[in-house]
């Protein structure tokens, strides 16, 4: 009894670090030309991940606004707009959750997970009914100087 114990102790450490791996900052890279876009820090707030935009490589894109956002977020400094809301760890992956393209203003549902074979890639995926679109982000792990 003792040993199941501790298995399923060890278990649920082993599961509670493996969801936690998002957790940092990544590298967005356009997915069609390759260019790297900005910087988004994904933290854990009331149970439930988020992330937001800290950093914008294109200097003349780092004070827009986000003029196609509906609700609290239409006009706010897409510099420091929060993204990716209300994920919740299902299994190896994030669910339940909001992606918003600052772009254009589109919400989608979205799924996050770390790549089997590469944990410092990200695979986001968004979702509008059967239809998805997949980028993989880069985790940094040196915090880059503002």
């Amino acid at each position: 009894m003792r040993k199941l114990f501790f298995l399923i102790l060890g278990f649920g450490m082993t599961f509670s670090l493996h969801a936690q791996d998002i957790l940092g900052q990544w590298k967005t890279i356009d997915d069609q030309t390759g260019i790297e876009k900005s910087i988004v820090e994904i933290y854990k707030k009331n149970g439930k991940v988020f992330g937001k935009i800290i950093e914008i490589f294109d200097k003349s894109k780092r004070d827009l606004p986000c003029k196609f956002c509906d609700g609290d977020d239409y006009n706010k400094p897409i510099l420091g707009l929060v993204i990716i809301k209300d994920m919740e760890a299902k299994g190896d992956a994030f669910k339940n959750g909001t992606i918003t393209n600052p772009e254009d203003g589109k919400v989608y549902t979205c799924r996050l997970k770390l790549d089997e074979d590469d944990p410092n890639q990200l695979q986001v995926r968004g979702y509008v009914a059967f239809f998805y679109k997949t980028q993989y982000w880069v985790r940094i792990n040196d915090i880059p100087d503002n």
